[in-house]
C-alpha cells in the first residue's frame, strides 16, 4: 500500500497500518485487507488515477443505500479524495444458505421501494471511471437517453470502440427510448452496477452489496444487470417478482436495459462486447 494512503487511513481510523494484503476489488482499484494496530481488520482501496471525488461518490452511494435498511452494505469507515481512499468494514465471505437467493430478491425489492427523489442523483456526481453524468431527469426515458445512451455513443465514437453503424444505431435507440422503456414508474433506489461480483455472501449466508453506482432509476435496470453476466439464482428473481411484480412486457425490455452496461464494457474492453452491443441494437433498430 502506498505510504501516503496508509498514513491517511491511519489518521482517519486512529490506528497504524501494520499489514496490507492485496485482494480482489474490481478492474480499476487497488484493494487491500488491512490489519490495524488496534486489532481491527478493514477493507481499503485506492486508485492511482482516480477522477475527482471518485471515492467520495461511492461512499455517498453506499450510505444512501444503507439508509434504506433493506439489504446489507458495508459501513464507510474512511474516505478521502487526496490521496484517493475508501475504507469499509471487512466482510468475511462464506457459503450461501438455502434461503440466501430468495432473501436477496426480497431485500432488493425493498431497496428499490425505498425510492429516490429523482432519476439520477441530487448531488449530480458522475458515475464510475467513465464519469457518466447523473444530473436529475424528469423521467427514466429522459435519463436513460440523455445521461447514458447519448454520452456513451459520443464516447464510443471518440474512442473508436464501436463501428460507426453501431454508434448511429445507438443514437437511433436513444431517440426511441420513450416508446421502449415501458410504463412510467417512480424512481427506484438502485445499486446501479449489480453484477454477481458486487454481491458477497458472508459466513452466516447473508447477502451484502458492494461497489455501487447508486442512483435513482428504473428497477428493471438493476434486474437486467443481474441477468447480463449470471451468478444469481432463480430464487432471487422469483422472490423479487412475488414482492414487487414488474410491468407487463418486462422480458422484452431486458436487453434494452443491458445496452448501457454492454457499451461501457465495449469501450473498456472491446472484444466480444462489440458484437453483443450490435445484437441488442439490431433488436431495437
Amino acid at each position: 500500500m502506498d505510504p501516503g494512503v496508509a498514513a491517511e487511513l491511519a489518521g482517519q481510523l486512529g490506528a497504524e497500518v501494520v499489514g496490507a494484503e492485496p485482494v480482489r476489488g474490481g478492474d480499476v482499484a487497488a484493494s487491500y485487507r488491512v490489519a490495524l494496530s488496534d486489532g481491527r481488520v478493514v477493507f481499503a482501496k485506492t486508485h492511482h488515477r482516480a477522477p475527482p471525488e471518485f471515492f467520495l461518490t461511492e461512499a455517498a452511494g453506499l450510505r444512501w443505500l444503507r439508509d434504506a435498511d433493506a439489504v446489507l452494505l458495508p459501513e464507510v469507515l474512511a474516505v478521502a479524495d487526496d490521496p484517493p481512499l475508501l475504507a469499509l468494514e471487512w466482510i468475511e465471505e462464506g457459503a450461501a444458505r438455502a434461503t440466501t437467493e430468495a432473501e436477496l430478491g426480497r431485500g432488493l425489492a425493498a431497496l428499490h421501494a425505498a425510492g429516490s427523489p429523482c432519476f439520477g442523483r441530487e448531488d449530480r456526481r458522475p458515475t464510475g471511471s467513465r464519469s457518466l453524468p447523473n444530473d436529475p431527469a424528469a423521467s427514466w426515458a429522459e435519463f436513460y437517453a440523455e445521461r447514458r445512451l447519448r454520452p456513451l455513443a459520443a464516447m464510443a465514437a471518440a474512442t473508436g470502440s464501436l463501428p460507426e453503424r453501431s454508434v448511429v444505431a445507438l443514437r437511433r435507440v436513444a431517440d426511441r427510448v420513450d416508446e421502449l422503456v415501458g410504463p412510467p414508474e417512480p424512481p427506484a433506489r438502485l445499486h446501479g452496477d449489480l453484477w454477481a461480483g458486487n454481491r458477497l455472501v458472508d459466513r452466516q449466508g447473508r447477502n451484502w452489496l458492494i461497489d455501487p453506482a447508486a442512483l435513482g432509476g428504473h428497477r428493471e435496470y438493476d434486474l437486467a444487470m443481474m441477468r447480463l453476466f449470471g451468478g444469481f439464482g432463480r430464487q432471487a428473481f422469483d422472490a423479487y417478482a412475488e414482492a414487487a411484480p414488474l410491468a407487463d412486457g418486462w422480458q422484452e425490455r431486458v436487453p434494452l436495459h443491458q445496452l448501457a452496461p454492454l457499451v461501457v464494457h465495449a469501450v473498456k474492453f472491446g472484444g466480444g462486447y462489440v458484437g453483443a452491443v450490435a445484437e441488442v441494437l439490431a433488436r431495437y433498430g
